[in-house]
């Protein structure tokens, strides 16, 4: 929860939502809202606004309490910051272009050294890493920026001329490692989409939306609110994570138990592939064999690169509401969870946080007199330590949101929830910051507190068994060196047959950079491990990429690994496009 500005009129003295004050964590800042987004933001984010070794907009910082900060430290031991090189001495680091003349000279490739080295990593822990510590390794040799599907056709063939890697470019917020490039003899090309970002075509009859692949999330909701629609895709790289990146990861957004997963906005598009280009027709429904669509997404850029794309998008809703309710423990959100989305409830979000995470929320983003208001008017309502908090909504036209709300209100009751004026304030204030997470992150950083997540899915019936599991096998990962990892998780999706775990864990950096990265190289490796096991999937929203490629054949099976590598092969005969990622050649 972060500070907003006041929300509500005076309250009583016996009321502590009164505590609660919302204003913005940085003077200078668009909070990257729904609302900011559908007011302007028409076009992308350029890359020279966003930190070149961070996340996000240069301008705009989150904020960390220090009793939240505290509480980490009183888990993991007192801390030291790593040190962080400087942009200058990086760009010494990066050597000559290995691109043919016949390439540098295209007006859409750049060879310039900064607008490589911003190019070559993600947002994975060990990009940030190498981003501080300034041992990138390799850099592309060059950045395409296409502006039309004819343009990617020329470069896909230039680059099978000369022999090039190939690796799309999205928003470069990938968390899994599907951008780096890696050692090798052939020189590599990256193909950034960021001039493909304009609506392209609004069919309102079928309700079908055609972009650009390399439009970010604020520019679709902006150019779909001028017509009255919303796609209602939030992840939380929303700010500056892509259409085609969210179809080539099968991304979920926050919302997606009333939006829907990718899987049901991506409608058809253009794919262009080294053997030809792919045009998916946007049939409602077919019986005519395999779906291509199905098939081409998650292929995480190993079949080629999505140009333009068909969503299904909607209207705008006449109302959208966020709340909190605090359950007595997990066991009890987790069935008002279960029984809301088997009982067909039109929620648009839950998510559950358990006890552990309730808490460190409930630290990190207040005061101590908000933290104290908080906490006593809880304890007052008959609820522990091992209270639960579940941040639901609702969206849509008002009749439809208040029988909603009625029946999901009914279930909360059943299970001795705990509602009222101060949880309806923390819903809004939740929503005022639902994209200001991944900042945390650099905050955390300057205090030597690393942060990271890693995320599944599985069935109603092993949920509580899994938490365990991956909780466990993260907190005693650094048994071995003396280190405690602080680990919590929450439920972020639900559907009827089980619902998808969310972890966090805070370790301490530990002497430099290299050290650091061991450290979590063997939380990842724990933590994959964990679900590894045949009932849970290695990935439900972040993709495979290179970091989980290992573990993907205790999901798929030796044969759905080769099934997948062969319809790959069968579009990428050469192995140049994103080699190493989704598969482990």
């Amino acid at each position: 929860m972060s500070k907003i500005k006041a929300l509500i009129r005076k309250r009583p003295k016996s009321d502590p939502s009164k505590a609660i004050s919302v204003n913005s964590d940085n003077q200078n800042t668009n909070n990257a809202s729904i609302d900011a987004a559908s007011k302007g933001h028409a076009v992308n984010t350029p890359i020279e606004q966003t930190r070149w070794n961070g996340w996000g907009n240069i301008n705009i910082n989150k904020k960390v309490s220090a009793h939240g900060a505290k509480l980490i430290k009183s888990h993991i031991g007192k801390t030291k910051k790593l040190s962080s090189v400087s942009l200058q001495q990086v760009l010494k680091t990066v050597p000559k272009s290995r691109l043919p003349v016949a390439m540098t000279e295209l007006d859409t490739v750049s060879v310039d050294n900064e607008v490589r080295l911003r190019h070559a990593r993600g947002q994975s822990f060990p990009d940030w890493i190498a981003m501080h510590g300034g041992d990138f390794e390799v850099f592309p040799d060059g950045v395409a920026f296409p502006a039309s599907t004819a343009d990617v056709e020329t470069l896909l063939q230039l680059a099978s001329e000369h022999d090039l890697i190939v690796i799309p470019f999205g928003g470069g917020t990938s968390v899994a490692g599907h951008i780096n490039p890696q050692k090798g003899s052939r020189p590599v090309l990256t193909i950034a989409m960021s001039k493909m970002d304009q609506l392209i075509d609004l069919d309102n009859e079928s309700q079908i939306a055609t972009f650009g692949a390399g439009t970010q999330g604020p520019a679709v909701e902006a150019q779909l609110n001028e017509h009255g629609y919303r796609l209602g895709h939030y992840p939380q790289s929303w700010e500056l994570s892509t259409l085609g990146g969210w179809i080539a990861a099968r991304s979920s957004g926050q919302q997606s138990l009333g939006y829907g997963r990718i899987e049901q906005m991506f409608a058809g598009g253009t794919l262009v592939t080294p053997q030809g280009v792919l045009n998916i027709a946007d049939i409602p429904a077919s019986a005519a064999g395999p779906d291509l669509r199905e098939m081409m997404m998650g292929t995480e850029g190993r079949a080629g690169i999505f140009t333009e794309v068909k969503m299904r998008v909607q209207s705008q809703p006449e109302e959208e509401l966020f709340k909190v309710a605090f359950l007595p423990n997990w066991a009890a959100g987790k069935e008002v969870l279960r029984q809301a989305v088997q009982k067909n409830i039109q929620l648009s979000m839950l998510r559950l946080s358990n006890a552990v995470e309730t808490d460190a929320h409930l630290h990190l983003g207040t005061t101590p007199s908000q933290f104290m208001a908080i906490s006593t008017y809880l304890k007052a309502r008959g609820l522990s330590s091992e209270k639960a908090m579940l941040t639901y909504g609702v969206s849509g036209d008002k009749a439809q949101n208040k029988l909603a709300l009625t029946q999901f209100n009914k279930l909360l009751k059943q299970q001795g929830s705990v509602t009222g004026k101060i949880t309806d304030i923390m819903g809004s204030v939740w929503a005022h910051g639902r994209f200001k997470f991944p900042y945390l992150r650099g905050t955390l950083w300057e205090k030597g507190i690393m942060v990271d997540t890693f995320e599944t899915a599985t069935n109603w019936n092993h949920i509580d068994e899994q938490m365990q599991q991956m909780q466990q096998a993260v907190r005693t990962s650094l048994a071995d060196e003396g280190e405690e990892v602080m680990a919590f998780t929450h439920i972020s999706h639900v559907y009827k047959q089980g619902a998808s775990l969310y972890t966090t864990y805070f370790f301490r950096a530990a002497k430099d950079h290299a050290s650091t990265l061991s450290r979590w190289q063997k939380i990842k490796h724990a933590a994959s491990l964990s679900l590894a096991n045949g009932t849970a999937t290695i990935s439900h929203q972040h993709g495979v990429g290179r970091d989980h490629a290992p573990y993907l054949a205790a999901e798929k099976g030796k044969l759905g690994i080769q099934v997948t590598h062969d319809m790959l092969k069968s579009l990428d005969p050469e192995q140049r496009m994103n080699p190493g990622v989704l598969i482990k050649e």
